[in-house]
């Protein structure tokens, strides 16, 4: 019996010339190639595949601990060497901005801790400061100041665990273990004020869900003691690590203009000299009545994003410390309760209180902007400018909600900057990008 009866025979390649492919051919024909010439072109391409046959394409992602959440990488690679790089986006199907149109402008308020879970208090202040300044509105004295001591206060807490984690990425487990620890004196905090650690909610439109507990002004005291200390140990481990400084030095460089043509913003654009920061370019919260700087560096690589990082920290403290000690007192919510949701204890307690809440929460009413109207607002996130383009149709929905997260352009340029590379370059420079997934879905 035969045993090969049945089975085609594969064709012997090198019996026969190259074939090329449908592309060159129409385009070397296009161009009124000869016969020798369309030679010449399919030797080249046969070079070219065999050169391709010694490469490998690898998935990074997106299920890998080095990639900090659901972001899939692309490498074409040559032994240890990244050729080419791609990347995909989207794995966490969120549809933020789709939600929007379905839910009340109070409502939305939640989707917005989703977008980047690590540092959900500065996403909630952004969307009420955006939908705040749509209405015409301006949130009393002590809500303005709270919102900027807790913005500061997760804004540390974000940069400090971004280092932990680029110091594990590389080998300082310790460091990341110290980074979660020290995160933990912030997250006890923000659950003193709302209750929650990560998702918080803690913004509404026209104010904040309630004044900040009795014990707040000696918990912020506390942690302005406690912290600087450890935040200078994390320094000093890391910036006399030569293992960690000989990862990160001179790797993943992005210029100036590089950054400039490509949107970038917050630490990552700033460690490559560029000098913008919404809150000192345009206040917002009375961030102009702070004496504040805005550090820069100029190496533009992953050792300048770790020392960017490491160095705004220490302007958040100074902030926050000048915010403390002239918080005003007084209200934390507008008075102008059609649009601002009135105290819980008033609507158990007051009849004014009471219809408020029932018409804008239970009767649908809500906040409507007059129909047409629209804004682009803008506040420095921890990753940077993290920006909320509003449109009103007049109903208490919004028509469009255009989310510009500082991620989903930090993002794009990282392909280009891994290409050349090691792959464990790559796990250097995304580390300190600091990528959040949830701000990469559409």
């Amino acid at each position: 019996m035969n045993p090969n009866r049945g089975k085609s025979k594969a064709p012997d390649r090198r019996a026969s010339a190259p074939l090329p492919s449908k592309r060159t051919l129409e385009k070397e024909l296009s161009k009124g190639a000869t016969g020798e010439h369309l030679k010449s072109v399919f030797q080249v391409e046969e070079e070219q595949d065999e050169e391709d046959s010694q490469r490998l394409i690898m998935n990074f992602g997106p299920q890998h601990p080095a990639t900090h959440g659901t972001l899939r990488n692309i490498f074409t690679i040559e032994g240890e060497t990244i050729v080419e790089a791609d990347v995909e986006i989207g794995f966490l199907h969120t549809g933020f901005e789709k939600l929007a149109e379905h839910m009340t402008y109070q409502q939305w308020v939640t989707v917005t801790d989703r977008m980047n879970y690590l540092s959900a208090i500065n996403n909630n202040v952004g969307y009420a400061v955006a939908v705040e300044e749509l209405l015409g509105i301006e949130v009393p004295p002590r809500c303005q100041a709270l919102r900027v001591i807790m913005s500061e206060l997760s804004r540390i807490g974000d940069h400090v665990l971004c280092v932990g984690l680029q110091a594990m990425d590389l080998g300082a487990f310790s460091v990341m273990l110290w980074a979660f620890e020290k995160r933990e004196m912030v997250y006890d905090i923000i659950e003193a004020v709302c209750g929650a650690r990560l998702t918080t909610s803690w913004t509404r439109v026209g104010g904040i869900m309630r004044d900040v507990p009795p014990n707040f002004a000696d918990e912020v005291y506390r942690f302005l003691e406690l912290f600087p200390p450890l935040h200078a140990e994390i320094h000093y481990m890391l910036k006399t690590n030569r293992i960690f400084k000989d990862r990160v030095q001179g790797v993943g460089v992005v210029d100036t203009e590089t950054a400039l043509s490509w949107g970038l913003s917050g630490p990552i654009g700033r460690a490559s000299g560029v000098d913008l920061d919404v809150r000192r370019d345009k206040p917002y919260l009375g961030y102009d009545q702070y004496n504040f700087e805005v550090p820069i560096q100029d190496s533009g690589d992953s050792w300048a994003r770790y020392l960017q990082r490491m160095d705004e920290i220490e302007q958040s403290l100074e902030i926050i410390r000048q915010a403390m000690a002239t918080l005003p007192s007084g209200p934390v919510v507008h008075e102008d309760f059609k649009t601002s949701l009135p105290k819980k204890q008033a609507v158990y307690t007051d009849m004014e209180s009471l219809i408020h809440h029932f018409k804008l929460v239970m009767l649908g009413h809500g906040i409507r902007p007059e129909e047409g109207a629209s804004i682009y607002s803008s506040t420095e996130a921890p990753c940077g400018e993290l920006g909320f383009f509003v449109v009103s149709d007049g109903s208490d929905t919004p028509l469009r909600i255009r989310i510009r997260p500082p991620s989903f352009y930090n993002y794009a340029i990282f392909p280009r900057l891994v290409e050349g590379g090691m792959i464990s370059d790559s796990v250097a420079i995304l580390s300190s990008f600091h990528v959040i997934a949830g701000e990469l879905d559409r």
